[in-house]
């Protein structure tokens, strides 16, 4: 049985030595697998008014983000929810001050989860996470849905008979009211 090694025949040399110096070329302009990357996932982080959340997302490849340059930006909006460089919290939207966090402990690993307390309705947006490291830039975006939450429900019953009078047969008729608590203030 016949055998040839593909770099020792001589007419596989040329294609070879050609697709080489293309890959190589193609890895120098296009380093696809070296760039930054942030993931976030597609479904929408879910609250009740008053609670905490958490804004997950992440580098990947995983790479220690301590030393990057890391917002948190609401859709079409102008002002920063939360930014952090080089170990330290910056300047943010009034409305988010003493209300936003960048979980420390995850950083070493890539993660840039965002904890938000006490969210409000006016909350309800869409939240773009922005990574800086020199001149690699990426993004993701997590979607935040926030529900009212009912408080002081009163119950109101009224039991009736039907008339003509039939064994076993009334009538009930139920109210339902309460208010909708909102913390946005």
């Amino acid at each position: 049985m016949w055998f040839v090694s593909g770099c020792k025949h001589p007419s596989f040399a040329l294609p070879w030595r050609s697709l080489l110096a293309y890959l190589v070329a193609l890895n120098l302009l296009c380093p696809g697998s070296a760039k930054l990357r942030v993931v976030a996932l597609n479904l929408p982080v879910t609250a009740t008014v008053g609670q905490d959340v958490v804004l997950h997302c992440h580098l990947s490849p995983c790479k220690d983000a301590r030393s990057l340059d890391i917002r948190w930006i609401r859709h079409q909006s102008s002002g920063f929810v939360h930014h952090y460089q080089n170990g330290e919290d910056l300047a943010q939207m009034e409305e988010y001050k003493g209300r936003t966090e960048l979980l420390r402990d995850g950083l070493s690993d890539g993660n840039l989860d965002l904890h938000i307390t006490a969210v409000r309705s006016s909350d309800s947006s869409s939240y773009i996470c922005a990574v800086q490291d020199d001149g690699d830039y990426a993004e993701a975006m997590v979607n935040l849905e926030v529900s009212g939450q009912w408080l002081g429900l009163h119950f109101h019953v009224l039991l009736g008979l039907c008339v003509p009078p039939r064994p076993l047969s009334f009538l009930i008729l139920m109210s339902i009211s309460g208010e909708l608590k909102d913390m946005s203030l």
